[in-house]
């Protein structure tokens, strides 16, 4: 009797799946045709991207982009293709796209804008990419808010050296009275020294070095502000001082402190109660009633305090949400580690909260700088107002989708860059909980 094996000894080789399933055939079977039901959806997407690219490219890309008014981008349309329905005059921004990106600040002064847009990504990257940047470019970033308006806006270069003078003299202030006057006291000095020499001493130091070592560049009006530089302007200084200050907003409305917290939802719950353009009229408008005569507050500087302190009461709902959904086990942990208040906030509350609030803190930011083109209405030339003011001229009466697909364009690029950065910084800080 022979023996018969009942365990194959052998392995068998592997073979290739079904075709079905694997490459476009199969990326297509279970994304696009899964069902019946998604087969009848995917052909009517398909036949509705169909119709609207069948109109949209031949607009875009039958174009002409060589004209000094509509009436002649007409008369070239029709000559070439016999009719003016469906494409579009890209002569308009041809022409005029240096004065909506720069607004009306002076040509020869241009690099001085372009230099500030490169200053901004180099100081940003420690903050966004900071394991990847090296350790001297925080220098940079901390330079950074002093060194922009200078850029900006010229003049002496001491002004900006006395404002940053003001910070150095509110943290030596802080360092000196902690241990002889207590924390409190410090707190307070930290706060108060800055702003009084601010409004008494700076203006007068900083004239009178200038007038032995006159450092300086060709100065520029604020009214020659325009364009989307007037945008970038605005949303940078809006969303890098909103935050830090929503911050405090957020931890001030959880305070114990009978005064802190009310007077942090009294601001809060005022700022989120009030439209945006309300605040801007304000600025624009009420502001000058209740300065001293002669007082020149610059309206950009009022825009920007407007824009700023109504982002930072978002900011603030924002962050508090994500205090709120740590566990209360998180405090009693940094309570067990003997941490004080503002240790346990810097070291494990907050940095959590943050984590959470990202998307929402993402949205705000891009909801904000959206939203600088609400200064059109108060007289400010941003891309807007300007495109306006372009269609006002008798040579290009008459045009509207090609400035505004162009605006469209630039506002698409930062708020697409902002959106894919908050999901790349969710996945870097993900860790499976």
């Amino acid at each position: 009797m022979s023996d018969q094996a009942f365990v194959r000894t052998e392995m068998l080789p592997e073979k290739e799946p079904p075709a079905s399933t694997v490459g476009i055939v199969g990326w297509l079977r279970e994304n696009l045709f899964s069902g019946w039901f998604n087969s009848i959806l995917t052909v009517v997407a398909l036949g509705f991207i169909y119709y609207v690219l069948s109109g949209l490219v031949p607009w875009v890309f039958q174009s002409v982009w060589n004209a000094d008014s509509l009436n002649e981008c007409r008369e070239i349309m029709t000559e070439t293709w016999g009719s003016t329905h469906g494409h579009a005059c890209w002569g308009v921004v041809n022409e005029r796209w240096l004065q909506l990106l720069y607004g009306f600040y002076p040509d020869h002064l241009y690099w001085r804008v372009n230099l500030a847009l490169v200053l901004t990504l180099v100081a940003l990257a420690p903050v966004l990419f900071a394991e990847q940047s090296p350790r001297q470019l925080w220098y940079l970033t901390a330079a950074y808010p002093f060194l922009m308006p200078w850029l900006l806006w010229g003049g002496s270069i001491w002004g900006p050296i006395m404002v940053a003078a003001g910070f150095a003299i509110g943290y030596l202030g802080y360092r000196i009275l902690v241990p002889v006057a207590g924390g409190l006291v410090a707190i307070i000095a930290a706060f108060a020294l800055p702003i009084i020499w601010w409004l008494f001493l700076a203006g007068g130091v900083a004239g009178a070095i200038d007038s032995v070592i006159p450092i300086g560049i060709e100065a520029v009006e604020s009214r020659k502000f325009g364009g989307f530089m007037l945008a970038v302007l605005l949303g940078i200084v809006a969303i890098g001082c909103s935050l830090p200050i929503g911050i405090v907003l957020a931890l001030g409305r959880q305070s114990d402190l009978f005064i802190v917290k009310t007077l942090c939802v009294g601001f809060i719950e005022f700022i989120r109660g009030v439209p945006l353009i309300t605040l801007l009229f304000v600025a624009s408008l009420l502001l000058n009633l209740f300065l001293p005569p002669g007082t020149n507050f610059d309206i950009i500087l009022r825009v920007m305090i407007m824009m700023t302190l109504f982002a930072a009461a978002y900011m603030a709902e924002v962050i508090r949400g994500g205090l709120a959904a740590l566990p209360k086990g998180q405090y009693e942990g940094a309570d067990s580690l003997g941490l004080n208040y503002w240790q346990a906030q810097r070291l494990i509350i907050m940095p959590q909260a943050l984590k959470i609030s990202i998307p929402g803190i993402v949205s705000t930011f891009i909801g904000i700088f959206k939203d600088t083109t609400l200064v059109s209405i108060i007289g400010l030339f941003d891309v807007i107002g300007l495109s306006n003011a372009i269609r006002a001229d008798t040579a290009w009466n008459g045009i509207y989708w090609e400035l505004f697909a162009f605006i469209a364009f630039l506002f698409f690029i930062v708020c697409f860059s902002m959106s894919r950065y908050s999901m790349y910084l969710e996945r870097k800080l993900h860790t499976g909980h």
